[in-house]
């Protein structure tokens, strides 16, 4: 991730917002962090401002909600329950969810955009419940440009001080790259775990 975003910048970002908005579990605390250091200058890539990177965060993840609220509406749960778990989408991540919608009817959109796990998830329900699509839209706007702009401006404020750091220690902007992948790695092992019980647990 921390390649694919140092080489294609807002592109990159772009599809792994869309990715994450459509039920594919990135995770975009590390993904707009570390878009927001590259604004700031972590990697000299001459490349990204912090504004853009919010905007092309928060498109992203519109378009891909409107993906997850489109299979919601169309396909229903069984649907997501047959085909989830290609994209390490798990029948307790769309429960998680559905809860969360159940609870809180159309503003759990805009709510469960802030919210890590529930962010990523909450658009399926949104559709299988009929939600209105101009709703839709505009609730997932506001709490991802919330959510963007603040996990974007802390990679932001990071970047400018790893650079005074790294006037003493030159490895500095490395070792934030070093944590960014160990987070990811992490994440991506945890799923794989929870996908694989799940499977093991329906075949007996």
């Amino acid at each position: 991730m921390e390649h694919f975003l140092t080489t294609w910048g807002y592109l990159a970002l772009f599809l792994l917002a869309v990715g994450e908005s459509a039920c594919i579990p990135i995770p975009s605390e590390v993904t707009m962090t570390f878009a927001g250091a590259l604004a700031g200058g972590l990697v000299a890539t001459g490349r990204l401002s912090l504004p853009a990177v919010i905007l092309v965060g928060t498109v992203g993840e519109l378009g891909g909600a409107f993906i997850a609220w489109g299979v919601g509406m169309t396909g229903g749960r069984a649907l997501v329950e047959r085909y989830g778990r290609f994209v390490l989408l798990t029948k307790k991540d769309l429960e998680r969810a559905e809860k969360w919608f159940s609870r809180n009817g159309d503003w759990g959109v805009l709510v469960g955009r802030l919210l890590p796990v529930i962010r990523t998830f909450v658009s399926l329900p949104a559709g299988i419940a009929e939600m209105s699509p101009v709703r839709f839209g505009v609730f997932t706007v506001i709490g991802s440009l919330v959510w963007d702009s603040v996990l974007a401006g802390i990679g932001d404020v990071m970047a400018h001080h790893w650079q005074q750091i790294a006037a003493k220690f030159t490895d500095a902007g490395y070792v934030v790259v070093a944590a960014a992948v160990l987070a990811v790695v992490a994440f991506m092992a945890h799923r794989l775990r929870e996908v694989a019980a799940e499977r093991r647990s329906m075949a007996d």
